[in-house]
């Protein structure tokens, strides 16, 4: 099911319970509103009431992935966005050395070796870069 496919509150409502999730007509609302005006749901509360079954049902009834990103005091832009894959990036720079340079070109300087430590291939994706680069979308 497409967010197009989602025409009211009612709509939405069918689509969850059609996942096992019942939602009340005010979320219903809410979700349908946050839908058409594509705008972020945020969701707060104690645990236990909810939020993750509402997002995994959003989810499931858009055909997407769940990207889950757990808010706690304390969390940090590494947790939340991307890191660096420490240890890959350090073995790569042992494999540089080792090989005395050989197969990459003699003329590799410092600045160039420092900038392949920072390619995609050692970046550590977290839940807001993995939601950034979905090329599917509900809406």
């Amino acid at each position: 099911m497409t967010q197009t496919s989602i025409s009211s509150a009612t709509a939405l409502a069918e689509m969850l319970a059609a996942t096992g999730y019942l939602a009340d007509e005010g979320l219903a609302t809410i979700g349908y509103l946050a839908l058409s005006m594509e705008r972020p749901l945020l969701l707060e509360g104690e645990p236990g009431t909810g939020k993750t079954s509402l997002a995994e049902a959003l989810a499931e009834g858009f055909g997407l992935p769940l990207i889950r990103l757990q808010c706690y005091e304390g969390i940090d832009a590494s947790q939340a966005l991307y890191d660096w894959d420490f240890t890959a990036q350090i073995l790569h720079l042992r494999s540089v050395e080792a090989s005395g340079g050989a197969g990459m070109d003699a003329r590799l300087s410092v600045a160039e070796l420092e900038s392949s430590l920072y390619d995609k291939r050692f970046l550590l994706a977290r839940p807001i870069l993995k939601a950034l680069q979905q090329s599917r979308r509900c809406c």
